[in-house]
């Protein structure tokens, strides 16, 4: 049935909670349809989502996430907003099918791999398709039945994935039938990941090491969330969701998450949600050190539909047809002004370019 909005609304004003609701596109489906959304299946060997509830609230009674002392974390901190950088990558819509672990694992290593190499613009963007349909299909996982992220995350390490453009995502099983033919040379692994327990830990990772993705309860309530700090106050359990936690505010007692539900859900894509709340603080996994394969990658028959510049020595971007923004190599001034050129001519002419890429940035252009 659809969610009675008015009744949640209540809800949160008998409870003094400080958030809103409000009609979107999930209160008008059925419950059904709505835990299609979700997609986070507790693994082997680890606490329901009742007992992870029951640790996450034990903790913060025990020792105030707010009030906690922390010798390294600010009291507030936003990956959005760094000194005005955002490293944070766009919001994106997983659809009806439960793959929210790849959504929430995918956007971690993304805004690691930004954070860490202090490249708010770098033009990331990993395939969510890749990572579910293909290594959690081995695995036995569909969108009906979700995944966790400790096997997500191995997959990132032992074999890697790769760029969007190699498996652009549509909603709904797949048996890893679109995946483009030289992935391996375009796959993005991490070197290694761990779990974190504690607040005072997750908010040192946050302010000096990059994003965490995260998994919490979700009640019928939260599919109206609109803006605010959430908490719980009405509505069944609807099932496991796994979301990338980009940061904190001790004032308002909350962590920032990026959902995997477009950005016209909630605020803008994004949530806040209450310490100790729905389970989401009882553990977290973070990417240890994310990096690019080594070996390049070759692009070819591109067409250059785009190009950037500003008002500084050799920086330039290109827009290549199916992959995205990609920054000119600022190696030598040499280098740079040949590879302009040539991209120049051919976005002029609509000429198809061979293009050399590392980590993002087009280390060789030329027109055959």
């Amino acid at each position: 049935m659809t969610l009675d909005v008015k009744t949640i609304t209540a809800a949160i004003r008998s409870a003094k909670a400080d958030w809103q609701s409000g009609e979107n596109f999930l209160t008008s489906m059925s419950l059904d349809e709505r835990q299609l959304f979700l997609g986070y299946s507790p693994g082997p060997g680890e606490p329901t989502l009742q007992e992870t509830e029951k640790a996450a609230k034990a903790s913060f009674a025990a020792k105030s996430a707010v009030t906690a002392p922390r010798a390294a974390a600010p009291g507030a901190f936003d990956l959005r907003n760094v000194g005005g950088k955002n490293y944070v990558t766009s919001v994106k819509n997983q659809g009806s099918c439960g793959s929210c672990v790849s959504f929430g694992s995918v956007a971690t290593v993304e805004g690691t791999i930004r954070w860490r190499r202090d490249q708010p613009d770098l033009a990331i963007d990993l395939s969510e398709a890749h990572l579910f349909y293909c290594h959690a299909h081995k695995q036995g996982r569909n969108c009906g039945n979700g995944w966790w992220v400790p096997p997500a995350l191995d997959a990132f390490r032992d074999l890697g994935v790769s760029d969007e453009a190699c498996y652009p995502y549509v909603a709904g099983d797949q048996n890893c039938s679109n995946l483009c033919n030289d992935w391996q040379n375009r796959a993005v692994k991490i070197t290694a990941w761990h779990e974190v327990s504690t607040a005072s830990a997750m908010k040192d990772w946050l302010s000096t090491k990059g994003p965490l993705a995260a998994c919490f309860t979700v009640y019928d309530d939260f599919f109206a969330y609109k803006t605010g700090v959430y908490r719980h106050v009405s509505g069944a359990l609807a099932g496991g969701h796994c979301i990338c936690c980009v940061g904190y505010d001790d004032v308002a007692g909350c962590w920032i998450c990026k959902n995997s539900w477009s950005d016209s859900w909630g605020d803008k894509g994004y949530f806040r949600i209450a310490y100790g709340d729905c389970g989401i603080d009882a553990r977290m996994w973070v990417v240890d050190v994310a990096k690019q394969e080594a070996t390049p990658t070759w692009l070819k028959n591109k067409l250059i539909t785009g190009l950037w510049a500003i008002n500084e020595k050799s920086n330039a971007a290109a827009y290549i047809d199916g992959t995205g923004w990609c920054k000119i190599t600022a190696d030598t001034d040499t280098a740079f002004l040949a590879i302009l050129n040539v991209l120049s001519s051919a976005k002029v002419s609509k000429s198809p370019v061979n293009l050399r890429i590392e980590n993002s940035v087009i280390m060789e252009a030329y027109v055959f």
